[in-house]
């Protein structure tokens, strides 16, 4: 099958990087300096990307489907010394004089946020020494175990986080990775047989459409995998499992992060043991919940500290705190994973207090440190005066056979303030008052929707990040409807 997937090994991608790293620097690129790019993930662009940041030169990596007038917008606040935006441009990189390269990369690649709440901000972590670098590499590889067998298949666009952070801790480890050009179900199940990649990672929604596949045989098995990790958006019960029994129940593993910074990991172990959590702090952090409107984590739940205990990669929790309470969740990271925001002090001033960041999200942590998400603050939904949170129910909603995918919004209600909606993705046969049914069951009155909309498919990322505040008008209401 010709789909176009490339496979690059650790060897070939050292002297691309080389080559690509000097080309930037005869273009007039120095350490600190930017070049940003908007391509779709290829193998050139892969090496690009490395050969800049082990040389200091941080990548900008663009969303590969803004529109001109989207991309020029982030072009012209990133500054970048030289800009990359089609297919020529990334081809005389290939052709630069080899320079020579830091063993890690000095930086890490600048992603925009995805703009869920207004304007794209520019994640940075600046220049790092040697040391740093090492660091910040030996904590990807500590978790996830990179090693020189591994075969990595890289699924998602290269402006998504993850996708530079597991290839390039693959070829750096002496491994090799597969890349699709753009995810396709029928071309991520080809590399699965014909590659047997070790290692993938793959959002919830390409899991749906790679499982929904019929060309997919009964029973078969991607036993070539070691790790298979998603992450992004939430995963309905019912397709964790299907995916399991496709790979084991040692396979998939979960993690929570953000563009900013990573939170948690959680192993299947766990996942089976607690359904609905996230995992626990990883190794180096300590997460705590504090006030929904944020402050500074003092201990004191009345301006924002820690409302049910700091809990760290162990497990311990440092203060008692009786049953879990819900409010913004934030993360102690070691000095190497500081971030700022590229030129917006203000926001960069409201994610950190102290050595802790948060990104708004908000959830709840167990006992023992594991911790459940409840959504983002700015997806609150306030009716009659009462919190409901879009996360929690959903995770209900799912456990309804034939309900595929599920959106739970607000719409403004003159009673209410505002009204709970879900929009559901299922079966033909799935009957809405069997979910209404299901809802009445599981939870609180005042967290039931109002309304319930069939819906054929839900706005998401390339990523498979849920964009919500789409929602309303992809399933045609207007607003007070």
């Amino acid at each position: 099958m010709d789909d176009g997937t490339a496979i690059l090994t650790s060897v070939e991608a050292e002297d691309r990087q080389r080559r690509a790293a000097g080309a930037l620097a005869a273009a007039g690129c120095g350490p600190g300096d930017r070049v940003a790019f908007c391509l779709p993930s290829s193998a050139a662009l892969l090496c690009a990307v490395l050969g800049a940041a082990r040389t200091g030169v941080v990548p900008v990596l663009l969303n590969a489907t803004l529109l001109p007038d989207e991309r020029d917008l982030l072009l012209a606040d990133a500054a970048p010394t030289v800009s990359v935006l089609d297919a020529t441009a990334l081809a005389v990189l290939g052709d630069g004089t080899p320079v020579e390269l830091a063993r890690y990369p000095l930086t890490r690649p600048m992603h925009y946020t995805s703009g869920t709440t207004g304007r794209p901000k520019g994640v940075t972590t600046g220049l790092w020494d040697e040391a740093t670098a090492k660091a910040v590499f030996d904590d990807e590889a500590d978790v996830w175990g990179f090693d020189a067998d591994d075969v990595h298949l890289v699924c998602s666009p290269m402006y998504h986080t993850v996708s530079v952070r597991f290839a390039a801790g693959t070829l750096l480890s002496g491994g090799a990775v597969a890349i699709l050009p753009r995810f396709r179900a029928s071309a991520a199940l080809d590399a699965l047989r014909r590659l047997r990649p070790t290692t993938a990672f793959m959002a919830p929604t390409h899991l749906q459409r790679l499982l929904d596949l019929g060309e997919l045989d009964d029973g078969e098995q991607f036993s070539s995998l070691r790790l298979l990790a998603h992450a992004g958006s939430s995963c309905p019960p019912v397709l964790k499992r299907a995916a399991m029994a496709r790979v084991g129940d040692d396979v998939l593993w979960e993690f929570y992060g953000s563009t900013e910074g990573q939170f948690t990991v959680c192993p299947p172990a766990d996942w089976l043991e607690r359904p609905g959590t996230v995992g626990r702090a990883r190794p180096g952090r300590t997460l705590s919940i504090g006030s929904l409107d944020g402050g500074p984590l003092d201990g004191d739940s009345s301006d924002g500290g820690p409302l049910d205990g700091a809990v760290s990669a162990d497990g311990a929790v440092s203060a008692d705190g009786a049953s879990p309470a819900v409010g913004t969740i934030w993360c102690e990271a070691p000095p190497f994973a500081r971030f700022s925001y590229w030129r917006n002090a203000d926001a960069t001033a409201a994610a950190w207090r102290g050595d802790a960041f948060t990104v708004g999200d908000v959830g709840h942590l167990d006992a023992d440190g594991h911790l459940y998400l409840s959504g983002r603050r700015h997806d609150l939904i306030i009716s009659g005066g009462v919190n409901v949170y879009p996360a929690e129910v959903e995770a209900a909603l799912l456990e309804v056979d034939g309900v595929a995918d599920v959106a739970v919004f607000g719409v403004p209600d003159e009673a209410w303030g505002e009204r709970v909606v879900a929009a559901v993705v299922g079966s033909p046969q799935l009957d809405l008052d069997d979910v209404r049914t299901h809802a009445d069951r599981r939870l609180a009155p005042y967290k039931r929707p109002k309304a319930y909309v069939r819906a054929d498919d839900l706005p998401h990322t390339a990523t498979g990040k849920l964009l919500r505040r789409d929602v309303a008008a992809h399933v045609g209401l207007a607003p007070g409807e």
